[in-house]
């Protein structure tokens, strides 16, 4: 959890002084402390500013986040175990912080949760995305691969979809890439869904774009000793109005196998409507994940799907 944020400027004049304040006070009205440092020229380009930003309160770099609007300063405090995010304002639009994972404009605008999911992004926390009165739905981890390959054991999860790797290392391997190159640039994707009650992970559920389709896809699943239970209808609702009312989503597809009624139902429940038949590739990586190199088109595999819209 994010405890202290500290803005470390080389620009000040009284209008930007005035958004820098609101954004202070929006972070301690969350319960995280806040201040603003002005590093003199000399600290800026050697090892002296991490010290000056950390003073002597002991504390590791890692355990906070840091904000500033100088190139320099944030290339500095990377390279000293940092985590930083950029700061633009209209005095310093020649900034552009290559290597940030994030640069916040208009500040006062910016809210506390935006900071929070930052620096759990530099840290390595999964995002909690949302709840429902009994799920937790967040972000995959690499130590949620084990749980999946116990819930694939049942031969009717691989009935209407793809299963995981034969090898857990390459899927583990998938995982890592996959929180890294997709959470990390989209913000978005498949996650994890948790039983509140137990801590028990029942199933996975979130948002994709798949090869040869524009629209992103719903995609769910829940394990078999948890089904009939109503937790699918519970998460995917939840999930679409997530994508409708914070992704900003303006369409949702879902691709389930026609046989699958059940699925079918499902997202019919949820809103979706039956649009057309389609083939869709099943073996993108082939049984081994490897290095991400994916099947040839000669050794590609296609299923039949009812393509399902929802506008909202």
């Amino acid at each position: 959890m994010l405890k202290k944020v500290i803005f470390c400027m080389q620009h000040y004049d009284d209008s930007f002084n005035s958004e820098l304040l609101g954004a202070i006070k929006t972070l301690e009205e969350a319960g995280i402390r806040a201040f603003v440092k002005y590093p003199e020229t000399a600290d800026i380009d050697n090892e002296r500013l991490l010290p000056f930003i950390m003073g002597d309160s002991g504390e590791e770099p890692g355990n906070m986040l840091i904000a500033t609007d100088s190139d320099l300063m944030a290339k500095e405090l990377m390279q000293g175990g940092a985590y930083v995010i950029g700061v633009q304002h209209d005095n310093n639009k020649d900034q552009d912080f290559p290597g940030l994972k994030y640069v916040f404009s208009d500040i006062e605008c910016v809210d506390a949760d935006s900071y929070e999911k930052a620096y759990e992004r530099y840290a390595g926390i999964p995002w909690r995305i949302l709840e429902t009165d009994r799920c937790l739905i967040r972000e995959t981890t690499v130590e949620d691969v084990d749980s999946f390959y116990e819930i694939y054991a049942d031969p009717e999860m691989t009935r209407y979809m793809e299963g995981l790797f034969e090898d857990p290392a390459d899927e583990k391997k998938y995982t890592s890439d996959y929180i890294e190159k997709v959470y990390g640039l989209m913000g978005f994707g498949t996650w994890t869904v948790v039983l509140k009650e137990t801590g028990e992970i029942i199933g996975r559920a979130g948002f994709s774009i798949r090869n040869g389709f524009d629209d992103v896809e719903l995609g769910f699943l829940i394990g078999t000793k948890y089904q009939r239970q109503g937790y699918a209808y519970e998460v995917c609702k939840a999930i679409v109005e997530y994508g409708r009312d914070v992704l900003m989503f303006e369409r949702l597809q879902a691709l389930v196998k026609a046989e699958n009624t059940v699925s079918i139902h499902l997202c019919e429940k949820l809103g979706f409507k039956k649009y057309e038949e389609v083939n869709v590739e099943e073996n993108i990586y082939g049984s081994k994940y490897g290095e991400g190199v994916k099947v040839p088109i000669s050794e590609a595999e296609y299923g039949k799907y009812v393509k399902m819209l929802m506008e909202f």
